[in-house]
């Protein structure tokens, strides 16, 4: 892997650019569009940490994979990831609705529609504890607002393992 490639990633944006977190291979998988995230380190490896509610059908792929990606896309296709945020995959074939195409991988499923795409392998997880969120502020109204009703996200990080940048 290219590290060099690595360390352009957290230029973009997830939360204003959005991306699809995808996992399963090429028999079954699912994907939906993430906004929350990150790129660090841990380990003394590159990594992106994504979550997933477990009321999502992309929580199964999670749990069943070993390894997801994570794709970004031109603007022209933020209505493609507008609908595979807001359908569920459970029951219907949300990506005919879009203009993407399934790319398989290796080891899992990416788009070629997507101008990058990065390969993880997932090296851990854990339940986000909503006791152990700071709610003296603003917080809480986030807090109220996205586990009132719903159990909370789980973590996920993924060591970067590759890189397909299709700008280079």
């Amino acid at each position: 892997m290219d590290l060099k490639k690595f360390k352009m990633a957290p230029l973009y944006d997830i939360d204003q650019e959005w991306a699809l977190l995808t996992a399963g291979n090429k028999e079954k998988f699912n994907t939906m569009t993430v906004s929350w995230g990150g790129f660090g380190t841990i380990w003394n490896k590159p990594v992106v940490t994504v979550y997933v509610k477990p009321i999502r059908y992309t929580y199964e792929f999670m749990e069943e994979s070993d390894y997801f990606t994570l794709s970004f896309y031109d603007k022209e296709y933020k209505k493609d990831l507008a609908i595979l945020g807001s359908k569920s995959g459970r029951n219907l074939d949300k990506i005919s609705l879009t203009k993407l195409s399934p790319e398989f991988l290796d080891n899992c499923v990416s788009f070629l529609e997507s101008r990058l795409t990065i390969i993880c392998k997932k090296i851990y997880f854990q339940d986000l504890d909503i006791k152990n969120i700071n709610t003296d502020s603003i917080l809480q109204n986030e807090v109220d607002r996205f586990y009132k009703e719903e159990p909370a996200h789980r973590m996920y990080i993924g060591e970067v393992i590759n890189i397909i940048d299709k700008r280079l």
